[in-house]
């Protein structure tokens, strides 16, 4: 399918308003459908055993997975080799089950799965990196001394002395992953793959802000101690973890921070700058999207998106008397009236963060309008940590464990409350809470198909669903005003130029100040935010891309469904597919048609 009828095409690339679980109702029960679902559980359980982190995010680290609590994944390039080992033999065992002993529902589980198993393999087996998105191993928003952290923070939980004792460990375990990804760096750096110098500025910052403080003011300690004393455990456990981040931890800092300022310097800021830089980026535009657009078709979309959504604001601004100016400029004005901005202090923090709150409980009230039995599952919502605040992104979702002992967290980045105007706080909210991310990560979480398959993520599937959740949104009354629309469909336009942006940076050799200056005259942010998302993008090549060109499909299915099923059509049963699991783009094309005709009889 080619750029202009992914556009117009009217053929379907989604779910049709079919009941809840008529994908499964379509055959009976395969002979080879037990086998398959015993296959993938236990590569699951196998990848479970070279991923602590993982154990725990899913809230397994108990049981026969006790262990895992008190340990972290081997991060070191001998780890890499094994897993690519592994995944190839993964993806062997998969093509080896029969797909014409299986239901059509395992077929489609079959299928999903060997699509991610082959996707995740490329950077590796292709090109000797971790991945063909994230080519680099430390950079402003990756490696461990970014993730590890906050993961003690917000993923280890803490209500036993065992618990407390496993934290202490994982401190210890840091200390490795730390020299670790300093190994992998040197490695990769020697063969060229090192992050622009802005980006390994912003690293250096970062690394050299958790390693400031003295140990015992760390943060680290202080989420062990604040939560222990909650939980009521007995022991000194400040000076118990004081003293493993002195001995280890802060050294293993020093020799990384060491190693950044001494890697070598380039101020090329796209893929197309390194070894086989091009094929790189297509590889991991392919992957982001789940769709086989070339660069120079992307960035074609992005523009023609971005003309629609222009007229649609200046339409809208004008009506607000905001007349002066291109739409980028008017918005920019916008941003800065002092109504639409909470105050720079740690008062105005919280009373943006309840504002957040007050806005997902009023969308959670209205969901019944357009979902059937929408869950009802509790969100955290919280602010970006301030260590690593400087190179996160602006808002980021973390799905709940599987036990439902940790509720699911909605970041928000408040380095400045300047990035974030009143009137645009709606969308994101949406986007991030319900009915997007949320909303759709919480339906799956209790599906009753494979965990390999359940958790299997798509890009622009998610994000995708999330974009078009804020369309949601708006058609159930979420914008207050003029001005929240004018919001929404501002993040539709950043959507639209982070198409042409990322494109640009990795295959039309722009530099960071190029696309800063586009994205502040195009879409109206401040030029912080603007750069660090631009930052974002040298470093996550083609996953920008995946939030507007899922939206599309998004919009074309609805559309298509509309024109299949007229008056039968049933937008909260339309949104069922949900409960089908998340698809490549490409796979959900053809479900979508499969749909259709059977929907219509």
């Amino acid at each position: 399918m080619d750029r202009r009828q992914f556009l117009s095409s009217t053929g379907a690339v989604t779910a049709l308003a079919l009941a809840p679980g008529a994908l499964k109702a379509a055959g009976q029960p395969g002979a080879g459908d037990a086998a398959l679902n015993a296959l993938l559980e236990a590569i699951f359980q196998e990848n479970l055993d070279d991923s602590p982190e993982s154990v725990t995010q899913l809230g397994l680290d108990n049981g026969k997975r006790a262990a895992a609590k008190s340990q972290l994944g081997d991060r070191s390039l001998a780890s890499r080799a094994t897993d690519l080992a592994r995944a190839k033999k993964a993806i062997a065992r998969v093509e080896a089950v029969d797909a014409s002993t299986l239901s059509e529902t395992s077929k489609l589980d079959r299928e999903v799965v060997l699509y991610s198993l082959r996707s995740g393999i490329v950077g590796p087996d292709k090109f000797g990196i971790g991945s063909t998105i994230r080519p680099y191993r430390i950079f402003q928003q990756g490696g461990a001394y970014f993730s590890i952290p906050d993961f003690l923070n917000s993923a280890h939980t803490i209500q036993t002395t065992a618990d407390a004792e496993a934290y202490c460990s994982r401190l210890s375990a840091f200390a490795t992953a730390l020299d670790q990804d300093s190994a992998v760096q040197r490695d990769e750096a020697a063969r060229g793959f090192v992050a622009p110098d802005f980006c390994l500025d912003l690293t250096i910052g970062q690394l050299k802000a958790l390693r400031g403080k003295p140990a015992a003011a760390s943060s680290m300690v202080n989420s062990l101690v604040t939560r222990a004393k909650a939980a009521g455990l007995a022991g000194d456990w400040g000076t118990k973890a004081a003293t493993i981040i002195e001995a280890q931890v802060y050294p293993a800092l020093d020799r990384q921070i060491a190693l950044v300022e001494s890697l070598p310097r380039r101020k090329e800021a796209g893929l197309w700058a390194l070894p086989n830089g091009e094929a790189i980026y297509a590889d991991a535009l392919k992957a982001a999207t789940t769709t086989n657009f070339t660069p120079d078709e992307v960035h074609k979309i992005g523009q023609e998106q971005v003309a629609a959504l222009t007229a649609e604001l200046d339409a809208i601004l004008k009506a607000q008397g905001l007349t002066k100016g291109s739409v980028g400029a008017r918005l920019t004005a916008l941003n800065e009236m002092p109504a639409q901005l909470y105050a720079d202090t740690a008062e105005g923090r919280a009373e943006l963060l309840a504002g957040l709150n007050v806005g997902v409980a009023a969308m959670q009230a209205r969901l019944g309008k357009a979902f059937l039995n929408p869950p009802a599952e509790p969100l955290d919502i919280r602010a970006v940590p301030v260590e690593i605040q400087d190179g996160a992104s602006n808002g980021y979702y973390r799905r709940a464990s599987l036990d439902g002992k940790r509720p699911a967290i909605y970041f928000i980045n408040l380095k400045s409350v300047g990035d974030w105007p009143k009137y645009t706080l709606p969308s994101l909210s949406y986007h991030e809470g319900v009915p997007g991310h949320h909303l759709q990560l919480s339906i799956v979480q209790k599906l009753n198909s494979p965990l390999l398959r359940r958790l299997s993520g798509f890009s622009a599937y998610s994000e995708g669903w999330a974009l078009y959740a804020e369309q949601v949104a708006d058609e159930l009354g979420g914008y207050a005003s003029a001005i929240e629309r004018a919001g929404y469909l501002q993040s539709f336009l950043f959507r639209a130029a982070r198409l042409v942006a990322d494109t640009g940076l990795h295959a039309k050799r722009w530099t960071r100040e190029q696309a800063t200056d586009y994205f502040v005259e195009t879409v109206g942010f401040a030029r912080p935010r603007s750069q660090r998302e631009i930052e974002r993008y040298c470093t996550q090549a083609g996953q920008a891309c995946s939030y507007k060109l899922g939206h599309i499909s998004w919009l074309r299915a609805r559309d298509n469904a509309k024109r299949i099923l007229g008056d039968k059509f049933d937008l909260r049963a339309f949104h069922e597919v949900l409960r089908d699991g998340a698809v490549p783009l490409t796979i959900l094309e053809r479900l979508v048609e499969a749909r259709a005709k059977a929907a219509k009889g």
